[in-house]
């Protein structure tokens, strides 16, 4: 092994190091038997998990999370397969602007998003007597448009790699349009389609900066009652909502993968 390949190969090792190892802490924090950080800790036991369950603000920034990111991601996967379809099969004017502009919300920094939207919902709620921010509705278009960029993507790397020639056989032999693209085209997107709707949901369950800015009084998500929570308590009970929280978002990570490479777009 050459100096130059060891070096590359110890940087690699750090930097997997610098992003597992927190992670690893996390998830042996919540098993900690004491309330306290005590190293090493004098046992372990699974009742933190329990009291996460107990805890009211968990499970209602849960339930805001697990719906908002729900109909965010089906709303973004429709939009966005639409979108994919119409960009990739079809030349017209404005095609790049129209690419760039839907992909523009993933070079704009999630704070800067939240501002922005932020004052567009004032001005609505001003000029048309409808707080979006009052409820889930400012909180879901705020996530939908945090989401749809990756919809595109995905989807439209889906359809680049299909091959047109199943498509075109089906209309030589007289199927219509319709017929084609629900008995051909949407199989085909299948992958796609299903990559996209998990990874939007990953994406739109995990947010704090936008959501900080965006939930309405009364209401939390999950990373901002972890955030909260934190203000006040330091034990090994946020510990275990984020061990939940990075299985499940770590599981849905492998099936996006397992149906849509993720290396081909991130």
């Amino acid at each position: 092994m050459t100096l130059a390949k060891l070096f590359a190969s110890l940087f690699i090792a750090t930097v997997m190091a610098f992003l597992v190892i927190p992670v690893i802490f996390i998830v042996w924090v919540a098993f900690f038997d004491s309330a306290f950080l005590t190293f090493p800790p004098p046992g372990y036991t699974l009742k933190w998990f329990a009291e996460a369950v107990r805890t009211p603000v968990f499970l209602n920034g849960f339930m805001t999370s697990l719906i908002v990111a729900a109909i965010s991601s089906t709303i973004s996967v429709f939009c966005g397969a639409l979108a994919a379809i119409i960009l990739v099969r079809h030349q017209f004017w404005g095609r790049d602007a129209l690419n760039g502009l839907l992909l523009s919300p993933l070079i704009i920094p999630n704070i800067v998003l939240g501002i922005a939207l932020y004052i567009f919902f004032i001005a609505i709620a001003d000029t048309l007597a409808f707080d979006p921010i009052s409820s889930n509705v400012g909180l879901i278009i705020a996530h939908v448009m945090l989401v749809l960029p990756w919809a595109v993507r995905l989807i439209g790397a889906n359809l680049l790699g299909m091959d047109q020639s199943v498509e075109e056989a089906a209309r030589n032999l007289g199927a219509t349009s319709r017929t084609v693209f629900f008995r051909i085209s949407l199989p085909l997107m299948r992958g796609g389609i299903v990559a996209a709707a998990l990874f939007s949901f990953i994406i739109s369950f995990e947010n704090l900066e936008l959501s900080l800015l965006i939930v309405s009084p009364g209401r939390t998500t999950l990373p901002i009652a972890q955030m909260q929570y934190l203000e006040f308590n330091m034990d090994p009970t946020i510990a275990a909502v984020s061990t939940v929280q990075v299985v499940v978002i770590a599981a849905l990570l492998l099936i996006t993968d397992r149906f849509f490479k993720l290396s081909r777009i991130v």
